[in-house]
């Protein structure tokens, strides 16, 4: 895509940029300077693309780290050598296919979640576009009004490499107790009322077409949770040796999403990480282990790193709310937590 727009300084009447093989080029600039570019979401102090500042045969140039999106209108900055600042906006144009993205899944699957809930992961088809969450997710009470502010404002929106999982945390500060946001405006959520989660199908993808349909996930609010995970609580289906049978792990409650697929693992009693693909259903309570070979008689560890979370964000190593005040040489400072099983 070849893109150039001229620019709309009065000092620099021929500055533009070039956008082409997805990096922004300054023009109509003598050698030197700096070239950033904004996304222009009708915000009044819009935010910054990340991205590497390049120099293209001594002209300013921007490479963003990922692609722009379809749709998008962006605002070019040229900051020349004298400290004189000039400006042009273009936007990608879209395309004409059809809308074929949607959202998956929100986690946790669970329609019970407790009230100092931690966050939320947003699973899409295909890659999304970046910087209109806040537009397109709300949280509505029982009689259908909108939340205000219950998730955590951030600058940069929580992707995944791949573009197609968000994170959305609910605001600490109104999750944790004595904080002031939670004295002034409250907790976001109360305990044994039905809420909902409401995705608008505007929302574009990383194509800047929208999603096929919106998605609501409705979810009641349950006791909050401040007690740690405990392995000792997890049951344990052991496959026969010989088999490729999965081992199935029983979690007494739903655990984080994100980390269950992450930072689990089954090792040989030497040590020796076992290869094998994994599975989580049952509302994240059920974890499953399939190896690539048929397993072995002996004994195994499934080692769990000890920032496991559950829904309320607290760790095998310790609660969310952990006090200030407890000494250091109190904590856990092991890395794993690991439960031993013998296949047979």
């Amino acid at each position: 895509m070849l893109l150039a727009v001229a620019s709309a300084s009065m000092l620099y009447a021929d500055f533009g940029v070039v956008f082409s093989e997805g990096v922004v080029t300054a023009s109509g600039v003598r050698a030197g300077g700096r070239l950033e570019l904004f996304a222009e979401v009708g915000a009044t102090d819009p935010p910054p693309v990340i991205g590497q500042q390049l120099d293209v045969d001594g002209v300013p140039a921007f490479k963003p780290k990922y692609p722009l999106a379809a749709g998008m209108t962006y605002r070019a900055a040229y900051l020349d050598p004298s400290g004189i600042s000039h400006s042009a906006s273009f936007s990608i144009p879209k395309p004409t296919t059809l809308p074929s993205t949607k959202l998956e899944a929100i986690y946790p699957t669970t329609s019970l979640i407790p009230k100092n809930q931690l966050k939320f992961y947003f699973q899409f088809s295909a890659p999304m576009g970046r910087g209109e969450a806040s537009q397109h997710v709300h949280l509505e009470d029982p009689e259908g009004k909108r939340i205000s502010l219950p998730f955590l404002e951030l600058d940069q929106e929580l992707w995944d490499p791949s573009g197609t999982r968000l994170t959305i945390f609910f605001d600490p500060g109104r999750v944790k107790r004595g904080l002031l946001p939670m004295e002034e405006a409250g907790v976001p959520v109360e305990e044994g009322k039905s809420y909902k989660l409401v995705v608008s199908e505007k929302w574009r993808d990383a194509e800047g077409l929208p999603l096929t349909q919106s998605f609501i996930k409705s979810f009641r609010v349950t006791a909050p949770d401040r007690d740690p995970p405990e392995t000792n609580s997890w049951v344990l289906v052991v496959p026969k040796s010989g088999s490729r049978e999965p081992l199935e792990v029983q979690f007494p409650e739903p655990l984080d999403r994100g980390l269950l697929e992450r930072v689990i693992e089954i090792e040989t009693i030497g040590g020796k990480v076992v290869a094998g693909s994994i599975s989580i259903d049952r509302d994240e309570t059920r974890w499953r282990f399939t190896p690539d070979e048929p397993w072995t008689a002996g004994r195994y560890y499934l080692a769990a790193a000890v920032y496991l979370e559950d829904l309320a964000g607290n760790s095998i190593e310790r609660p969310f709310e952990v006090d200030i005040f407890e000494k250091v040489e109190e904590r856990i400072e092991r890395k794993q937590a690991r439960v031993e099983f013998e296949v047979r």
